[in-house]
Protein backbone atom coordinates (compact mmCIF):
# COMPACT_ATOMS: atom_id res chain seq x y z
CA UNK A 1 0.00 0.00 0.00
CA UNK A 2 2.67 2.50 0.84
CA UNK A 3 4.41 0.95 -2.49
CA UNK A 4 1.37 2.05 -4.60
CA UNK A 5 1.26 5.49 -2.66
CA UNK A 6 4.86 6.91 -3.44
CA UNK A 7 4.69 5.34 -7.11
CA UNK A 8 1.03 7.39 -7.08
CA UNK A 9 2.78 10.47 -6.11
CA UNK A 10 5.55 10.18 -7.63
CA UNK A 11 3.72 10.04 -11.28
CA UNK A 12 1.66 12.98 -10.08
CA UNK A 13 4.32 15.03 -9.60
CA UNK A 14 6.32 14.19 -12.57
CA UNK A 15 3.77 14.41 -14.75
CA UNK A 16 3.05 18.32 -13.43
CA UNK A 17 6.64 18.58 -14.31
CA UNK A 18 6.36 17.56 -17.58
CA UNK A 19 3.37 19.98 -18.16
CA UNK A 20 5.10 22.84 -20.22
CA UNK A 21 6.04 20.15 -22.62
CA UNK A 22 2.40 19.62 -23.20
CA UNK A 23 1.33 23.31 -23.06
CA UNK A 24 4.16 24.32 -25.58
CA UNK A 25 2.47 21.72 -28.14
CA UNK A 26 -0.73 24.27 -28.42
CA UNK A 27 1.06 27.77 -27.96
CA UNK A 28 -0.52 28.75 -30.73
CA UNK A 29 -3.67 28.75 -28.86
CA UNK A 30 -3.97 31.95 -26.64
CA UNK A 31 -4.06 30.96 -22.61
CA UNK A 32 -6.97 32.08 -21.72
CA UNK A 33 -8.43 29.90 -24.41
CA UNK A 34 -6.68 27.07 -22.73
CA UNK A 35 -7.81 27.89 -19.24
CA UNK A 36 -11.30 27.64 -20.84
CA UNK A 37 -10.53 24.20 -22.04
CA UNK A 38 -8.64 23.01 -19.35
CA UNK A 39 -12.02 24.08 -17.00
CA UNK A 40 -14.59 22.35 -19.58
CA UNK A 41 -12.79 19.25 -19.91
CA UNK A 42 -11.77 19.39 -16.48
CA UNK A 43 -16.02 19.30 -15.41
CA UNK A 44 -16.62 17.03 -17.76
CA UNK A 45 -14.08 14.21 -16.75
CA UNK A 46 -14.41 14.63 -13.09
CA UNK A 47 -18.27 14.67 -13.41
CA UNK A 48 -17.51 11.53 -15.01
CA UNK A 49 -15.37 10.25 -12.41
CA UNK A 50 -17.94 10.94 -9.46
CA UNK A 51 -20.60 9.12 -11.44
CA UNK A 52 -18.86 6.07 -12.21
CA UNK A 53 -17.69 6.28 -8.20
CA UNK A 54 -21.33 7.32 -7.14
CA UNK A 55 -19.98 10.15 -5.17
CA UNK A 56 -22.32 12.93 -6.55
CA UNK A 57 -23.89 12.72 -2.73
CA UNK A 58 -20.73 14.36 -1.57
CA UNK A 59 -21.66 17.25 -4.02
CA UNK A 60 -25.13 17.20 -3.25
CA UNK A 61 -25.34 17.66 1.09
CA UNK A 62 -23.08 20.70 0.71
CA UNK A 63 -22.96 22.75 -2.11
CA UNK A 64 -26.26 24.63 -2.31
CA UNK A 65 -24.68 25.78 1.14
CA UNK A 66 -24.19 29.61 0.45
CA UNK A 67 -21.10 29.72 2.49
CA UNK A 68 -19.55 27.04 1.08
CA UNK A 69 -20.44 28.04 -2.16
CA UNK A 70 -18.49 31.53 -1.33
CA UNK A 71 -15.68 29.57 -0.21
CA UNK A 72 -15.79 27.38 -3.43
CA UNK A 73 -16.07 30.80 -5.95
CA UNK A 74 -12.94 32.06 -3.94
CA UNK A 75 -11.40 28.79 -4.72
CA UNK A 76 -12.34 28.60 -8.49
CA UNK A 77 -10.67 32.19 -9.16
CA UNK A 78 -7.60 31.60 -7.62
CA UNK A 79 -6.68 28.19 -9.12
CA UNK A 80 -8.45 29.77 -12.77
CA UNK A 81 -5.79 32.81 -12.17
CA UNK A 82 -3.08 30.33 -11.06
CA UNK A 83 -3.54 28.37 -14.11
CA UNK A 84 -3.96 31.53 -16.41
CA UNK A 85 -0.15 32.69 -15.17
CA UNK A 86 1.17 29.43 -15.50
CA UNK A 87 0.49 28.74 -19.37
CA UNK A 88 0.83 31.80 -20.64
CA UNK A 89 4.10 31.89 -18.25
CA UNK A 90 4.99 28.82 -20.34
CA UNK A 91 4.34 29.67 -23.77
CA UNK A 92 5.53 33.01 -23.42
CA UNK A 93 9.30 31.59 -22.77
CA UNK A 94 9.32 32.16 -18.63
CA UNK A 95 9.50 28.23 -17.36
CA UNK A 96 12.50 28.93 -14.95
CA UNK A 97 10.33 31.83 -13.53
CA UNK A 98 7.43 29.75 -13.05
CA UNK A 99 9.59 27.02 -11.53
CA UNK A 100 10.35 29.49 -8.89
CA UNK A 101 7.45 29.99 -7.93
CA UNK A 102 6.39 26.35 -7.26
CA UNK A 103 10.18 26.17 -4.95
CA UNK A 104 8.86 29.19 -3.03
CA UNK A 105 5.39 27.93 -2.74
CA UNK A 106 5.33 25.95 0.36
CA UNK A 107 7.11 28.33 2.40
CA UNK A 108 4.78 31.27 1.02
CA UNK A 109 2.33 28.90 2.18
CA UNK A 110 3.61 28.32 5.52
CA UNK A 111 3.62 32.53 6.09
CA UNK A 112 0.33 32.68 5.33
CA UNK A 113 -0.49 29.77 8.10
CA UNK A 114 1.25 32.31 10.06
CA UNK A 115 -0.78 35.47 9.23
CA UNK A 116 -4.10 34.11 9.00
CA UNK A 117 -4.05 30.74 11.00
CA UNK A 118 -1.81 32.02 13.78
CA UNK A 119 0.17 28.97 13.57
CA UNK A 120 3.93 28.91 15.25
CA UNK A 121 7.45 28.91 13.31
CA UNK A 122 10.11 27.61 14.97
CA UNK A 123 13.31 29.54 14.49
CA UNK A 124 15.03 27.67 11.90
CA UNK A 125 11.44 27.86 9.62
CA UNK A 126 11.49 31.68 10.12
CA UNK A 127 15.45 31.35 8.65
CA UNK A 128 14.18 29.16 6.06
CA UNK A 129 11.59 32.00 5.29
CA UNK A 130 13.63 34.96 5.67
CA UNK A 131 16.45 33.17 3.30
CA UNK A 132 13.73 33.03 0.70
CA UNK A 133 12.25 36.68 0.71
CA UNK A 134 16.28 38.02 0.41
CA UNK A 135 16.11 35.74 -2.88
CA UNK A 136 13.12 37.30 -3.93
CA UNK A 137 15.01 40.44 -3.60
CA UNK A 138 17.89 39.71 -4.92
CA UNK A 139 16.31 38.17 -8.06
CA UNK A 140 14.47 41.57 -8.22
CA UNK A 141 17.51 43.55 -8.43
CA UNK A 142 18.45 40.79 -11.40
CA UNK A 143 15.74 41.17 -13.03
CA UNK A 144 15.34 44.94 -12.89
CA UNK A 145 11.57 43.54 -12.23
CA UNK A 146 9.76 41.80 -9.07
CA UNK A 147 9.73 37.85 -10.67
CA UNK A 148 5.89 38.65 -10.82
CA UNK A 149 4.96 35.32 -12.55
CA UNK A 150 6.54 33.09 -9.67
CA UNK A 151 4.69 35.76 -6.44
CA UNK A 152 1.82 35.55 -8.93
CA UNK A 153 2.35 31.52 -9.47
CA UNK A 154 3.10 31.44 -5.43
CA UNK A 155 0.59 33.96 -4.16
CA UNK A 156 -2.81 32.41 -6.02
CA UNK A 157 -1.92 28.73 -5.06
CA UNK A 158 -0.81 29.62 -1.21
CA UNK A 159 -3.76 31.32 -0.73
CA UNK A 160 -5.82 28.49 -3.21
CA UNK A 161 -4.65 25.74 -0.61
CA UNK A 162 -5.57 28.31 2.27
CA UNK A 163 -9.06 28.17 1.25
CA UNK A 164 -8.97 24.93 0.52
CA UNK A 165 -7.79 23.78 3.99
CA UNK A 166 -10.76 25.25 5.68
CA UNK A 167 -13.10 23.82 2.90
CA UNK A 168 -15.89 20.99 3.73
CA UNK A 169 -15.13 18.91 0.37
CA UNK A 170 -12.44 16.41 -0.68
CA UNK A 171 -9.79 17.28 -3.28
CA UNK A 172 -11.96 15.63 -6.20
CA UNK A 173 -15.54 16.57 -5.44
CA UNK A 174 -14.13 20.12 -4.41
CA UNK A 175 -12.49 20.49 -7.70
CA UNK A 176 -15.54 19.48 -9.39
CA UNK A 177 -17.10 22.26 -7.72
CA UNK A 178 -14.78 24.77 -8.61
CA UNK A 179 -14.36 23.79 -12.28
CA UNK A 180 -18.62 23.83 -12.10
CA UNK A 181 -18.46 27.63 -11.13
CA UNK A 182 -16.15 28.37 -13.53
CA UNK A 183 -17.89 26.04 -16.42
CA UNK A 184 -20.38 28.53 -17.62
CA UNK A 185 -18.35 31.61 -17.60
CA UNK A 186 -15.56 29.06 -19.81
CA UNK A 187 -17.86 27.83 -21.80
CA UNK A 188 -19.67 31.15 -23.04
CA UNK A 189 -16.12 32.84 -23.15
CA UNK A 190 -14.99 30.11 -25.63
CA UNK A 191 -18.17 30.34 -27.80
CA UNK A 192 -18.00 34.51 -28.20
CA UNK A 193 -14.25 33.78 -28.80
CA UNK A 194 -15.69 31.29 -31.58
CA UNK A 195 -18.06 33.49 -32.64
CA UNK A 196 -15.85 36.53 -33.73
CA UNK A 197 -13.80 34.49 -35.39
CA UNK A 198 -10.51 34.08 -32.85
CA UNK A 199 -11.74 30.46 -31.59
CA UNK A 200 -8.68 28.10 -32.07
CA UNK A 201 -11.06 24.72 -31.12
CA UNK A 202 -12.18 23.07 -34.11
CA UNK A 203 -9.94 25.73 -36.15
CA UNK A 204 -6.46 24.97 -36.29
CA UNK A 205 -6.27 21.07 -37.01
CA UNK A 206 -7.42 17.99 -35.22
CA UNK A 207 -3.91 17.25 -33.36
CA UNK A 208 -4.58 21.18 -31.36
CA UNK A 209 -8.20 19.82 -30.96
CA UNK A 210 -6.94 16.96 -29.04
CA UNK A 211 -4.69 18.23 -27.08
CA UNK A 212 -7.15 20.96 -26.02
CA UNK A 213 -9.59 18.16 -24.72
CA UNK A 214 -7.07 16.39 -23.26
CA UNK A 215 -6.22 18.93 -20.63
CA UNK A 216 -9.12 18.03 -18.59
CA UNK A 217 -7.10 14.75 -18.91
CA UNK A 218 -3.58 16.23 -18.00
CA UNK A 219 -5.75 18.21 -14.96
CA UNK A 220 -7.33 15.21 -13.68
CA UNK A 221 -5.28 12.49 -13.75
CA UNK A 222 -2.56 13.47 -11.85
CA UNK A 223 -4.71 15.05 -8.95
CA UNK A 224 -6.18 11.38 -8.27
CA UNK A 225 -2.84 9.81 -8.41
CA UNK A 226 -1.88 12.89 -5.14
CA UNK A 227 -5.23 12.25 -3.80
CA UNK A 228 -4.72 8.59 -3.77
CA UNK A 229 -1.07 8.97 -2.37
CA UNK A 230 -2.00 11.54 0.41
CA UNK A 231 -4.36 9.29 1.70
CA UNK A 232 -1.64 6.68 1.68
CA UNK A 233 1.85 8.03 2.78
CA UNK A 234 2.66 10.61 5.46
CA UNK A 235 2.44 14.06 4.80
CA UNK A 236 6.51 14.88 5.13
CA UNK A 237 7.25 12.47 2.26
CA UNK A 238 4.57 14.39 0.00
CA UNK A 239 5.89 17.68 0.68
CA UNK A 240 9.28 16.48 -0.23
CA UNK A 241 8.06 14.91 -3.39
CA UNK A 242 6.70 18.18 -4.01
CA UNK A 243 10.22 19.20 -5.52
CA UNK A 244 10.08 17.06 -8.05
CA UNK A 245 7.18 19.08 -10.17
CA UNK A 246 9.25 22.68 -10.47
CA UNK A 247 12.91 20.69 -10.69
CA UNK A 248 11.61 19.19 -13.49
CA UNK A 249 10.21 22.15 -15.01
CA UNK A 250 13.57 24.35 -14.53
CA UNK A 251 15.48 21.47 -16.18
CA UNK A 252 13.35 21.54 -18.85
CA UNK A 253 13.41 25.10 -19.40
CA UNK A 254 17.02 25.31 -19.21
CA UNK A 255 17.98 21.88 -21.33
CA UNK A 256 15.10 21.45 -23.42
CA UNK A 257 13.95 24.79 -24.34
CA UNK A 258 17.27 26.73 -24.02
CA UNK A 259 15.83 29.77 -21.59
CA UNK A 260 18.73 32.22 -20.62
CA UNK A 261 19.97 31.70 -16.84
CA UNK A 262 22.64 34.21 -15.97
CA UNK A 263 25.16 33.99 -13.06
CA UNK A 264 22.86 36.94 -11.07
CA UNK A 265 19.75 34.39 -11.55
CA UNK A 266 21.56 31.17 -10.27
CA UNK A 267 22.74 33.15 -7.35
CA UNK A 268 19.06 34.34 -6.53
CA UNK A 269 17.89 30.40 -7.11
CA UNK A 270 20.61 29.29 -5.00
CA UNK A 271 19.53 31.43 -2.14
CA UNK A 272 15.77 29.99 -2.05
CA UNK A 273 17.07 26.38 -2.60
CA UNK A 274 19.42 26.88 0.07
CA UNK A 275 16.31 28.11 2.28
CA UNK A 276 14.30 24.88 1.12
CA UNK A 277 16.94 22.76 2.06
CA UNK A 278 17.15 24.27 5.85
CA UNK A 279 13.25 24.11 5.98
CA UNK A 280 12.92 20.31 4.58
CA UNK A 281 16.13 19.19 7.34
CA UNK A 282 14.49 21.11 9.85
CA UNK A 283 11.27 19.62 9.08
CA UNK A 284 12.80 15.92 8.82
CA UNK A 285 14.17 16.41 12.18
CA UNK A 286 11.68 18.06 14.09
CA UNK A 287 9.34 15.07 13.12
CA UNK A 288 11.87 12.48 13.96
CA UNK A 289 12.04 13.97 17.46
CA UNK A 290 8.25 14.05 17.93
CA UNK A 291 8.10 10.30 17.09
CA UNK A 292 10.64 9.51 19.72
Amino acid sequence: MRDKGILNAFGAYFIWGLFPVYWKLIRHVPAIQLIGHRIIWSFILLAAFLSITRRWSELKTVSWDPKILRVYLVAAVLVGFNWFIYVWAVNSGHILEASLGYFINPLFSVLLGVVFLREKLRFWQWLSVGFAGVGVLYLTLAYNRAPWIALGLAFTFGCYGLVKKTSPLGSITGLTLESGILFLPGFLFLFYQDWIGKGAFLHTGLQADLLMIGAGLVTTVPLVMFTYAAQRIPLTTVGLMHYITPTAQFLLGIFVYGEAFRRDQALGFGIVWAALIVFCVEGILFTSRVRE
